[in-house]
């Protein structure tokens, strides 16, 4: 569980469980650039890991909803700092609502952010950890990979398919010593999950806390997860401990999808 001498990029590290992972990266030893679209954010993560690691980190402002400005922006980085041994694939998932009524551009900026900034990124990466013959893929999904949930037709769909993305990455690249793992946090305290709260509760009429009770009650732990919590799981997998772990879904949720 150590990571020193090695370099990572986790996406959407402005906030939640983004942040949370480059924190636990840069407290193995990690050296972490944290991408998300808002610089001063970044710049704020930036200054927090180097004050609590001691060691320097750095950003890359890029918005996954233009792929090729991502690309761009990870292979500069690349070409600036050195080979990248760890990528951490998380982007905010679409908004709340039933399937019936998604629009097809809807699917399509979903396809885009998830599916095909990942291809990009990992297609980025890929050379330097080849010739590393280290490699840790590690993509956030959701527990809706097992089981879907209800109000997020869009997300569902989009999240199956990355999983399903993941896998079949992770039996391609197993004999370079790369591995690609998909980690699938349940009911996170994050401000995205405080969002989709207060949209079911307005749909239902009733209030965002008995919408959050309602939640909490369903999982058996009762309680939400820590983003610090989904965070260790992946500093495992990033780590030379799962050596031997690739193509996995791992549900990290407080056992509510092993009660469905």
């Amino acid at each position: 569980m150590v990571l020193d001498g090695k370099r990572a990029i986790v996406c959407g590290a402005s906030q939640g469980i983004g942040r949370a992972c480059a924190e636990e990266l840069a407290r193995l030893g990690a050296q972490v650039a944290v991408l998300a679209r808002d610089e001063q954010a970044l710049r704020n993560v930036v200054d927090e890991l180097t004050r609590a690691s001691g060691r320097a980190h750095t950003f890359i402002v890029a918005d996954s909803s233009n792929p090729s400005q991502l690309q761009k922006s990870v292979a500069a980085h690349i070409e600036k700092v050195g080979p990248v041994h760890i990528l951490v694939n998380n982007t905010g998932g679409p908004p709340h609502g039933a399937i019936v009524d998604a629009t097809p551009e809807q699917f399509l900026q979903a396809i885009t952010q998830h599916v095909l900034c990942n291809q990009l990124l990992v297609q980025t990466v890929l050379p330097g950890m080849r010739a590393q013959r280290y490699g840790r893929i590690v993509n956030i999904i959701s527990t809706s990979v097992i089981a879907p949930i209800k109000g997020l037709g869009v997300s569902n769909t989009t999240r199956g398919a990355v999983a399903n993305w993941g896998r079949t990455m992770a039996g391609e690249l197993a004999p370079y010593g790369i591995t690609v793992n998909n980690v699938l946090p349940g009911y996170t305290a994050t401000t995205r999950l405080q969002h989709l709260f207060a949209a079911k509760a307005e749909k239902a009429g009733v209030s965002a806390a008995a919408v959050e009770q309602q939640t909490i009650d369903s999982i058996p732990m009762r309680r939400l997860a820590e983003p610090s919590e989904i965070a260790a799981v992946v500093g495992f997998l990033c780590s030379p401990a799962a050596s031997y772990v690739a193509g996995v879904n791992l549900p990290v949720d407080g056992g509510r999808t092993a009660i469905q």
